[in-house]
Protein backbone atom coordinates (compact mmCIF):
# COMPACT_ATOMS: atom_id res chain seq x y z
CA UNK A 1 0.00 0.00 0.00
CA UNK A 2 1.54 3.42 -0.96
CA UNK A 3 1.36 5.94 1.67
CA UNK A 4 -0.27 9.16 1.32
CA UNK A 5 0.60 12.65 2.47
CA UNK A 6 -0.78 14.56 5.41
CA UNK A 7 -2.54 17.39 3.20
CA UNK A 8 -4.17 15.22 0.69
CA UNK A 9 -6.57 14.19 3.42
CA UNK A 10 -7.51 17.83 4.38
CA UNK A 11 -11.19 18.07 5.42
CA UNK A 12 -12.93 21.52 5.77
CA UNK A 13 -16.60 21.76 7.51
CA UNK A 14 -18.15 25.70 8.18
CA UNK A 15 -21.26 26.75 8.89
CA UNK A 16 -22.54 29.55 11.53
CA UNK A 17 -24.18 29.08 14.94
CA UNK A 18 -27.71 29.27 15.30
CA UNK A 19 -29.85 30.66 17.65
CA UNK A 20 -31.03 26.46 17.94
CA UNK A 21 -27.69 25.26 18.59
CA UNK A 22 -27.10 28.07 20.95
CA UNK A 23 -27.25 27.43 25.69
CA UNK A 24 -29.33 30.62 27.40
CA UNK A 25 -25.53 32.33 27.90
CA UNK A 26 -25.68 32.17 24.24
CA UNK A 27 -22.74 30.28 23.21
CA UNK A 28 -23.18 26.87 21.00
CA UNK A 29 -23.92 24.01 22.88
CA UNK A 30 -20.18 21.82 23.44
CA UNK A 31 -22.26 18.94 21.37
CA UNK A 32 -22.77 20.73 18.05
CA UNK A 33 -18.81 21.43 18.22
CA UNK A 34 -18.09 17.46 18.95
CA UNK A 35 -20.79 16.33 16.06
CA UNK A 36 -19.00 18.89 13.52
CA UNK A 37 -15.90 17.75 14.73
CA UNK A 38 -16.35 14.38 14.65
CA UNK A 39 -17.69 14.37 10.89
CA UNK A 40 -15.12 16.36 10.27
CA UNK A 41 -12.28 13.65 11.31
CA UNK A 42 -14.39 10.86 9.41
CA UNK A 43 -14.46 12.88 6.12
CA UNK A 44 -10.19 13.20 6.47
CA UNK A 45 -9.98 9.54 7.69
CA UNK A 46 -12.35 8.51 4.53
CA UNK A 47 -10.44 10.47 2.19
CA UNK A 48 -6.65 8.97 3.39
CA UNK A 49 -8.32 5.49 3.62
CA UNK A 50 -10.91 5.24 0.46
CA UNK A 51 -13.17 3.55 2.78
CA UNK A 52 -16.04 4.07 6.00
CA UNK A 53 -14.40 4.76 8.86
CA UNK A 54 -15.21 4.69 12.54
CA UNK A 55 -14.48 7.04 15.85
CA UNK A 56 -12.63 4.71 18.15
CA UNK A 57 -11.05 7.39 20.48
CA UNK A 58 -11.34 10.99 20.82
CA UNK A 59 -8.52 12.92 23.54
CA UNK A 60 -9.57 15.33 25.16
CA UNK A 61 -11.48 18.14 24.50
CA UNK A 62 -10.77 21.58 26.00
CA UNK A 63 -13.09 24.57 25.13
CA UNK A 64 -10.15 27.48 25.18
CA UNK A 65 -12.60 30.49 23.57
CA UNK A 66 -16.17 30.62 23.56
CA UNK A 67 -17.86 30.43 19.98
CA UNK A 68 -21.24 32.56 20.01
CA UNK A 69 -24.77 32.98 18.27
CA UNK A 70 -23.70 34.41 14.60
CA UNK A 71 -20.12 33.19 15.14
CA UNK A 72 -18.74 31.31 11.32
CA UNK A 73 -17.21 28.10 12.62
CA UNK A 74 -14.49 26.15 10.53
CA UNK A 75 -13.77 22.74 11.35
CA UNK A 76 -10.27 21.37 9.95
CA UNK A 77 -9.30 17.48 10.11
CA UNK A 78 -5.89 16.12 8.56
CA UNK A 79 -4.96 12.67 8.75
CA UNK A 80 -1.66 13.04 10.58
CA UNK A 81 -0.77 9.44 11.75
CA UNK A 82 -1.99 6.09 11.51
CA UNK A 83 -1.68 2.62 12.76
CA UNK A 84 -2.18 -0.94 10.78
CA UNK A 85 -6.32 -0.42 11.07
CA UNK A 86 -6.23 3.20 12.84
CA UNK A 87 -6.05 6.78 11.64
CA UNK A 88 -4.95 9.80 14.02
CA UNK A 89 -6.94 12.68 12.75
CA UNK A 90 -6.17 16.80 14.22
CA UNK A 91 -9.09 18.56 14.34
CA UNK A 92 -9.05 22.58 14.64
CA UNK A 93 -11.76 24.30 15.26
CA UNK A 94 -11.80 28.05 13.93
CA UNK A 95 -14.16 30.51 14.92
CA UNK A 96 -14.73 34.14 13.59
CA UNK A 97 -17.13 37.11 14.28
CA UNK A 98 -18.44 38.21 11.43
CA UNK A 99 -18.77 41.72 12.97
CA UNK A 100 -15.23 42.25 13.39
CA UNK A 101 -13.62 39.99 11.64
CA UNK A 102 -11.78 38.62 14.84
CA UNK A 103 -10.66 34.95 14.36
CA UNK A 104 -9.52 32.37 17.36
CA UNK A 105 -8.93 28.77 17.79
CA UNK A 106 -11.68 27.44 20.22
CA UNK A 107 -10.55 23.95 20.09
CA UNK A 108 -8.50 21.22 18.80
CA UNK A 109 -8.70 17.31 19.71
CA UNK A 110 -7.40 14.10 18.21
CA UNK A 111 -9.63 11.44 17.04
CA UNK A 112 -8.65 7.88 16.00
CA UNK A 113 -10.66 6.36 13.57
CA UNK A 114 -10.55 2.87 12.63
CA UNK A 115 -11.01 2.33 8.67
CA UNK A 116 -13.75 -0.81 8.24
CA UNK A 117 -14.83 -2.67 5.35
CA UNK A 118 -18.36 -3.19 4.40
CA UNK A 119 -18.78 -5.62 6.98
CA UNK A 120 -17.78 -3.28 9.35
CA UNK A 121 -14.31 -5.34 10.10
CA UNK A 122 -11.38 -3.07 10.55
CA UNK A 123 -8.84 -2.70 7.24
CA UNK A 124 -5.65 -1.80 6.73
CA UNK A 125 -4.85 1.79 5.78
CA UNK A 126 -2.06 3.53 3.90
CA UNK A 127 1.04 5.05 5.69
CA UNK A 128 0.52 8.51 6.03
CA UNK A 129 3.52 10.92 5.22
CA UNK A 130 4.25 13.69 7.34
CA UNK A 131 4.58 17.23 5.35
CA UNK A 132 7.67 18.66 4.90
CA UNK A 133 7.08 21.99 6.81
CA UNK A 134 7.95 21.47 10.91
CA UNK A 135 4.02 21.80 11.57
CA UNK A 136 3.31 18.49 9.90
CA UNK A 137 6.22 17.05 11.05
CA UNK A 138 5.52 17.75 14.75
CA UNK A 139 1.92 16.21 14.77
CA UNK A 140 3.54 13.16 12.94
CA UNK A 141 5.69 12.36 15.76
CA UNK A 142 3.20 13.24 18.51
CA UNK A 143 0.40 11.03 16.76
CA UNK A 144 3.75 8.28 16.81
CA UNK A 145 4.29 9.16 20.67
CA UNK A 146 0.16 8.98 21.35
CA UNK A 147 0.03 5.83 19.24
CA UNK A 148 2.72 4.23 21.28
CA UNK A 149 1.19 5.37 24.36
CA UNK A 150 -2.22 4.25 23.93
CA UNK A 151 -0.96 0.68 22.58
CA UNK A 152 0.88 0.10 25.39
CA UNK A 153 -2.30 1.79 28.14
CA UNK A 154 -4.70 -1.02 26.13
CA UNK A 155 -2.01 -3.94 26.15
CA UNK A 156 -1.99 -2.88 29.97
CA UNK A 157 -6.02 -3.21 30.28
CA UNK A 158 -6.14 -6.41 28.18
CA UNK A 159 -3.74 -7.99 30.66
CA UNK A 160 -5.60 -6.52 33.49
CA UNK A 161 -8.95 -8.04 32.73
CA UNK A 162 -7.45 -10.94 30.63
CA UNK A 163 -10.65 -9.84 27.72
CA UNK A 164 -9.60 -8.72 24.55
CA UNK A 165 -13.16 -8.09 22.30
CA UNK A 166 -12.63 -4.75 23.14
CA UNK A 167 -9.93 -4.02 22.11
CA UNK A 168 -9.13 -5.97 18.47
CA UNK A 169 -10.46 -3.27 16.43
CA UNK A 170 -6.79 -0.91 16.73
Amino acid sequence: MDAKRQEDSISVAAQQVLPQQANAAGNIHGGEIMKMMDGTAGIAAMRHSHTNAVTARVDELIFKKPIKIGDYVTCTGRVVYTGRTSMEVFVTVESENLTTGERKIALTAFFTMVAVDKYGVPTAVPPVLPGEDVFSQKLYESGRKRYKENRERRDRKVEKRGDTRFYDIL
